[in-house]
């Protein structure tokens, strides 16, 4: 993506600036995040990191989050399928933490955590309505 860009690496990623180059959503959320993942930090803050991203990209963002171990990330997100291998998850509601645990611990304790996870993973199952 950086290398389309009328001055690769060089452009300048504001329309208020002369030749400067506006980015897509999308585009705007690949470089944030491969700017997260090429720095060596001990912990990452992701808010709704895939939200603009394709699938595809989704995928390898989330592959690449798990390859560090040593690695702590915090992810805020709405879509609850990126949290499954989270060693922990803390589901909040109306500003308060109601539920904590992970995914098979949520999942059996039934709450909000299992009603939202269920209603999201409806849209994928065959023969799913609207």
């Amino acid at each position: 993506m950086i290398a389309g860009l009328p001055f690769g690496y060089d452009t300048l990623l504001d329309r208020e600036f002369k030749n400067g180059q506006d980015l897509s959503g999308g585009q705007w959320q690949r470089l944030v995040a491969a700017r997260g993942l090429y720095r060596d930090a001990r912990l990452l803050i992701c808010d709704e990191p895939s939200a603009a991203l394709d699938a595809r990209a989704e995928y390898a963002l989330f592959q690449h989050l798990r390859r560090r171990p040593d690695r702590a990330v915090v992810l805020i997100t709405h879509r609850l399928a990126n949290v499954r291998h989270a060693d922990q998850i803390f589901v909040m509601d109306h500003g308060r933490l109601v539920q904590c645990g992970n995914h098979d611990e949520l999942m059996a304790a039934g709450g909000l955590y299992r009603e939202l996870f269920e209603l999201q993973a409806s849209g994928y199952l065959a023969g799913a309505t609207e």
